[in-house]
């Protein structure tokens, strides 16, 4: 695409901020606004102005918003250009970065990136060593404190000198062990990824300058949602030349619970120089009503750039609240009212429809309810293909083979299949490797330690450690990953051996079928690759995977009800959504409230309503079980702030009796007053 026709198919602050190139520019974006086609053709409009674009370096908050920029960004400047461009996650930038220059850092280019029970178990380990139990203090606690220690670039060394009381130091003093655990193992969680790579640009600004050299246009998505690691990442990169293009929304900021500081883009001015601002507010997606009713709702905010979102799409439909007797109804009539707008509207499916709420516990009652009316939907963050335990296995056969220091993986592989390795055995290793710090991989080699075991046992150890040696052999260099991951599978008999780990014929089937479709999921990426990739790019893309990338289908039917969090639906659309459960202390959240404030959770809120785009219905009860117990409930207090004239209230049986909005109009006035009352 020329970029006069470009440019023709922006409205006037679209262009303006495609336009802008040089020195720092800030990017409001309203929801619905065109922000992923304001920053992609903003690219393609520098790369056809003669800036070249490897000289380009784009950070998302996700895979998914980077590989939709890519796809976009090919279609405007051509295959060739749009993959010069760096298009990635800030995780997935510092990895690469770090793959390269962590050496200087001591440690080794072939780390591990830790998950969830890797961390877990370190945390555990560290925290007994240490002397204390999970029943003293809480895993998740530790968890938590350690990555707001990260986020904020604090070293242990820092956390204990700031700790003011003794929970402090305690913490402190785990953080301390937990990060020498992850060092022995050359293992980095997820937090390191920015944490090291400040930790590199300030101790070796070589690198820093190297990185700046490269990349003169820095643009940033979802800026809203950085917390302070990023901000300091992003100031550091941007430099001298300040040629820094930040797009957001502060008023979809709702990831503060997780450390995003929505002041980084409310003060993003007095934080550069010369800032220009523009200000996206023409909505593409919704009806004015909607916009209306979210534009009343957000202005109650006061930590917020004003925007006013409207539409060329027309007025639209009211937004219709709808109260229910009790939790059971409420989700009974959502699913025969999408089954009856189904059945008796040709043009509508069920993937127009997505039911949306505050806390996944409340999907379960509504899951039922859609089952019982042979409704299919997709859960959005429910159990996800590669959370599954024989996929988790399987890749930590990988990750061992790349990181042989790596004990937790090596200990999650040791006995699937059995080995008649049994606990004693893993203690006398455990023993060597403390002792030794020789990786325990590396001992099932060591003759000294193989003399201890039974000689079955002793022969069995033997076996996997030539194995997993000539393995790296031949995964040392690129491309066939798919079939040498099917090898090395079947040669440590880790697939055929499924069915010595789950006795259930049909159980076992399923999971080697599992197994089966993660090499085909290897195979797809070596597909997408533009060259032969390394075992370690795999393990890269898959330790960098969201929540958000991964739709969980409930049902082969294509077309499906999305069901999901407001949180995982941000960047989501849909014609028709429902926002359920609007009931006090469940929306706006008790526990919320205390920890983020209400700001947090009205903009919350303001994306629920954001996400429709013809037809929005709000949905509550009057009582709902709580613990075992029926419980009296009151409307969320966000809907006594709704305008009266866009809203009609139904009794959930008017509607399937298909009474008309105007029989009822007459009722809302008093309605709004009751539950305002």
């Amino acid at each position: 695409m020329n970029m006069d026709d470009m440019l023709c198919e922006l409205n006037p602050e679209q262009r303006e901020a495609v336009k802008t190139i040089n020195g720092p520019l800030l990017v409001l974006a309203g929801a619905g606004t065109g922000k992923t086609r304001v920053i992609t053709y903003r690219i393609a409009y520098m790369v056809q102005s003669g800036i070249a674009p490897e000289s380009i370096l784009g950070l998302t908050f996700t895979n998914k918003a980077a590989r939709e920029m890519r796809a976009r960004l090919t279609q405007l400047v051509g295959q060739e250009q749009a993959r010069k461009v760096y298009l990635g996650t800030f995780h997935a930038f510092c990895v690469r970065l770090l793959r390269r220059e962590i050496k200087q850092l001591h440690y080794l280019p072939s780390f591990t990136i830790a998950d969830e029970s890797d961390q877990t178990g370190l945390i555990k380990q560290a925290a007994a060593e240490v002397g204390y139990t999970s029943k003293q203090i809480s895993v998740n606690e530790i968890s938590n404190y350690i990555s707001a220690r990260k986020n904020r670039l604090q070293f242990p060394r820092d956390a204990k000198r700031i700790a003011d009381n003794a929970k402090l130091e305690i913490l402190a003093h785990i953080y301390g062990q937990y990060q020498e655990l992850l060092e022995m193992q050359n293992m980095l969680d997820f937090d390191d990824m920015l944490l090291l790579t400040y930790d590199l640009f300030t101790r070796f600004p070589e690198s820093l300058e190297r990185c700046r050299d490269r990349y003169h246009y820095l643009l940033v998505d979802e800026y809203q949602d950085t917390n302070d690691a990023q901000f300091t990442l992003i100031q550091m990169l941007a430099g001298k030349s300040g040629n820094l293009c930040v797009v957001g929304d502060d008023d979809q900021s709702i990831y503060g619970w997780r450390g995003a500081k929505i002041d980084n883009i409310i003060n993003f001015a007095s934080h550069f120089n010369k800032v220009k601002k523009v200000k996206l507010e023409q909505n593409y997606r919704s009806t004015n009503k909607i916009l209306h009713v979210a534009n009343m709702v957000i202005n109650a905010n006061q930590n917020r750039h004003a925007k006013n979102l409207w539409s060329a799409l027309g007025d639209g439909e009211n937004i219709m609240i709808l109260r229910s007797e009790n939790a059971e109804k409420e989700t009974d009539f959502i699913a025969a009212y999408i089954a009856q707008e189904v059945g008796t509207n040709q043009q509508l499916r069920y993937d127009d429809f997505a039911v949306l709420y505050r806390s996944n516990y409340l999907s379960r009652q509504l899951e039922l309810s859609l089952r019982k009316q042979n409704i299919p939907y997709r859960l959005v963050g429910g159990q996800e293909f590669f959370k599954r335990k024989e996929i988790k296995d399987a890749v930590a056969y990988l990750r061992l083979l790349v990181n042989p220091t790596n004990n937790q993986d090596f200990l999650r592989i040791l006995g699937v299949p059995p080995r008649g390795l049994g606990n004693k055995a893993i203690n006398m290793l455990k023993v060597a490797n403390a002792s030794s710090h020789i990786p325990m991989i590396e001992l099932l080699g060591k003759q000294e330690f193989l003399k201890q075991l039974p000689k079955k046992a002793a022969t069995e150890a033997e076996r996997l450690h030539q194995l997993f040696y000539h393995f790296q052999k031949i995964f040392s260099s690129p491309g066939m990953l798919a079939k040498k991951t099917a090898d090395f599978l079947d040669a440590v008999g880790y697939r055929s051996g499924l069915q010595k780990i789950y006795r259930d014929i049909s159980d076992a089937t399923k999971r080697r079928e599992n197994v089966d479709e993660f090499i085909n999921a290897i195979t797809q990426f070596e597909n997408r690759a533009t060259q032969p990739q390394m075992l370690s790019n795999y393990l890269d893309n898959y330790a960098l995977m969201e929540e958000n990338d991964r739709v969980e289908e409930k049902n082969n039917d294509s077309s499906a009800v999305t069901l999901t969090t407001i949180h995982a639906a941000k960047g989501l659309e849909f014609p028709r959504v429902f926002v359920m459960a609007l009931e006090k202390n469940i929306f706006p959240h008790e526990r919320a409230l205390r920890e983020n404030g209400l700001e947090e959770e009205r903009r919350l809120f303001y994306v629920a309503l954001t996400r429709a785009r013809e037809r929005l219905m709000l949905s509550y009860c009057a009582r709902r079980m709580h613990q075992g117990q029926n419980k009296n409930q009151l409307p969320s207090d966000f809907l006594s702030t709704l305008p009266g004239e866009h809203i009609d209230f139904y009794q959930p049986e008017d509607l399937l009796k298909s009474v008309s909005t105007n029989e009822l109009s007459a009722q809302i006035q008093e309605i709004l007053v009751s539950i305002r009352s």
